[in-house]
């Protein structure tokens, strides 16, 4: 069976030309046409993710992430994805604060599969006691295995907790040891019952296939499956300023030292203004690539850093992090090294960024936007994010006009909004010992 044909919207002005429909179920459909191989991306997003667990449950909803593989009434645990490959495709999840996602890579031919598994599992999944308790002690062994002997996760999860206290972000994704501990089948059921629902999902599909030829199958896969009451999801904004910190991680597995300094941002869903735009050229311009402004300064022209990063993810219900990272040269110190940061971000905040530095970041982020057509996947994560996150599929369309936009002016004055102010995380990580 194929269901390629030419595509109507070929010629029309715009990035991934997204088409949607709503089933009657509350279910937003989104395709991204891509004609270049018949294959197709199928991603299923809830609008649920850890910052979403109930209080003193954290880590439930990445643990439901992993009991959505346990099979339902018709097909046996573990045979899902076993299923997946057999028909040559590949198929996975994963959970952030704001969604949890699950996809499937396959031949256009097989996504009737596809569809008839993952509606399947959204509705009839089987959750015996057994399955789910022994499900916990995977999870209590990844996150030994992932977080607790891994330094630099715990480092990541301490500063967190202090740039974002008392709020859903501060907690990690794969929530505290002795909270995982008490997970249980009827934190389960009722995380299922609640958040599993169409109406609180969004159906994407990138690749080989029309609206003509889609629309069909998602009514006759998704349409029947029944709404539910889904709950309200709460964000709550920080009442004050993270109180200054300084923290440090010392263990035997360091071998050379790492800084990070961390500031709350705004993100998409917490302000109307440009910003969130601004911070992300202001990011490729700082820190993005051989070219940016802190890799010529501590790495090519002090030599006091081996590497110099930033990150900052601006799609978020609620204020998040934007930090920046560092490692000595074997020459320099970390105290050296952190001395260096602190005197660019002041430079920042003083001089900020010159016309041709922000027009040069503004290319090049426009065109990886471009290069993002010619890959089935990555439309499918943009559009997901952006959905589960408040925004539409017309701010996606319009993202690269957006950051085309954006001024110097707004690029300097977001970077002084961020970081002229005492209250910042200081995270180091170093090793155990002087010698090493």
């Amino acid at each position: 069976m194929r269901y390629t044909q030419s595509s109507p919207l070929a010629d029309r002005p715009g990035l991934f030309h997204p088409q949607s429909f709503t089933l009657p179920n509350g279910m937003r459909v989104v395709l991204i046409e891509n004609h270049r191989a018949p294959i197709v991306t199928h991603m299923i997003w809830f609008r649920v993710g850890s910052a979403d667990d109930p209080k003193g449950r954290s880590g439930i909803a990445h643990f439901f992430e992993h009991l959505m593989f346990k099979g339902t009434q018709k097909i046996p645990a573990g045979e899902i994805s076993r299923i997946i490959a057999r028909n040559g495709g590949d198929d996975n999840a994963f959970t952030s604060y704001d969604y949890t996602a699950y996809y499937a890579n396959i031949a256009v031919d097989r996504l009737p599969l596809i569809m008839e598994l993952e509606s399947d599992r959204m509705a009839n999944l089987t959750l015996a006691s057994e399955i789910v308790m022994t499900e916990r002690d995977v999870i209590l062994e990844e996150r030994k295995q992932v977080v607790e002997s891994q330094p630099m996760h715990r480092l990541q999860e301490q500063i967190q907790t202090a740039l974002l206290p008392g709020l859903p972000y501060g907690t990690p994704i794969i929530g505290w040891r002795e909270e995982i501990e008490k997970l249980d089948k009827t934190a389960a059921d009722y995380f299922y019952g609640h958040w599993y629902a169409p109406n609180n999902a969004i159906l994407i599909i990138s690749g080989d296939i029309t609206m003509d030829a889609l629309r069909p199958l998602a009514e006759k896969f998704y349409g029947p499956l029944a709404p539910k009451s889904v709950p309200p999801r709460e964000r709550a904004s920080p009442t004050q300023p993270p109180r200054a910190q300084r923290i440090e991680l010392k263990d035997a597995a360091v071998q050379l030292p790492l800084i990070q300094i961390a500031y709350a941002a705004p993100t998409y869903g917490t302000c109307d203004d440009r910003s969130p735009y601004a911070l992300q050229v202001m990011n490729e311009t700082a820190s993005e690539g051989a070219s940016s402004r802190l890799y010529k300064e501590l790495v090519m022209k002090q030599k006091i850093a081996s590497s110099v990063g930033m990150y900052y993810n601006p799609t978020a219900l609620a204020e998040n992090a934007l930090a920046l990272y560092a490692a000595p040269t074997p020459y320099s110190t970390i105290e050296d090294l952190e001395k260096a940061l602190h005197a660019q971000i002041q430079l920042i905040i003083k001089n900020g960024f010159t016309n041709d530095e922000v027009a040069k970041s503004r290319r090049r982020l426009i065109a990886e936007a471009i290069y993002a057509r010619d890959s089935v996947k990555n439309p499918a994560y943009l559009f997901g994010m952006a959905l589960t996150t408040g925004q539409d599929t017309a701010d996606v369309e319009a993202w690269p006009e957006r950051i085309a936009a954006v001024t110097t002016a707004e690029v300097n004055a977001a970077a002084r909004a961020v970081f002229d102010t005492p209250h910042f995380i200081t995270g180091l990580l170093l090793p155990e010992s002087e010698a090493a």
